[in-house]
């Protein structure tokens, strides 16, 4: 799977001056709008009316694109799961099932350097802000039934059956786990953690066998 199309920065978009819909407003324009004030004051203290005068555009405006103001930290996730469920159709058949899941998990969440600090933002929102936990749920298991529904195409299963709910249950934790890992360190790219953590699973958490030495090397001499 191909990367995400790259995401616009986090910056506020020139404004018209006076309430109605301006001609280029679009769901994105409101999303950064919105981050960038819940990043300055806080998910609570900022509501839906505040974000739709910020981008000079009714209340109304603003619904006709996000039910609610959770659903705009929820958006940029949910068009990952569709892109995870186009990548897991085009899987070829020879591709190894753990092998295909992480590769199409790091390649989805692959970000530009300047996207870091909004992913940062959303992702401390998601995990620290309880109304906005509690209600992960729905969003999360989208998520892991797009690839236990792969998983149960790769084993004639049902996607309800056992195995390939565990699948996307355990891929979803581990890739979770990764996300927790590098938001608190940030020592490296994203896709590190995720890479790590999901050839972790892929071996079933055996430990890592060392490299084998190419072939035509030597230890002689060493």
């Amino acid at each position: 799977m191909s990367a995400p199309p790259p995401r616009a920065p986090m910056s506020i978009p020139k404004q018209s001056g006076h309430r109605g819909r301006p001609p280029r407003t679009t769901r994105r324009e409101l999303e950064v709008i919105a981050m960038k004030l819940f990043a300055e004051h806080g998910f609570d203290e900022v509501t839906v009316e505040r974000i739709a005068a910020e981008a000079g555009v009714s209340e109304r405006t603003f619904f006709r694109y996000f039910p609610s103001k959770a659903e705009v930290l929820w958006h940029q996730f949910d068009n990952e799961v569709a892109d995870l469920r186009a990548a897991f159709a085009a899987v070829p058949s020879e591709e190894p099932m753990m092998a295909a899941v992480r590769r199409i998990v790091v390649a989805a969440n692959r970000y530009r350097a300047e996207d870091i600090p909004e992913l940062r933002t959303r992702m401390r929102l998601v995990s620290g802000v309880p109304a906005l936990s509690a209600g992960a749920g729905a969003h999360y298991d989208a998520w892991e039934h797009a690839v236990g529904e792969f998983a149960a195409s790769r084993l004639g299963a049902g996607a309800g059956d056992l195995i390939p709910l565990a699948i996307g249950r355990t891929t979803l934790a581990a890739a979770r786990a990764a996300f927790d890992a590098w938001l608190e360190r940030g020592d490296t790219d994203l896709t590190v953690y995720l890479d790590r953590a999901l050839r972790a699973l892929e071996r079933g958490f055996a430990p890592e066998q060392p490299s084998a030495p190419r072939l035509g090397s030597t230890t002689e001499g060493v």
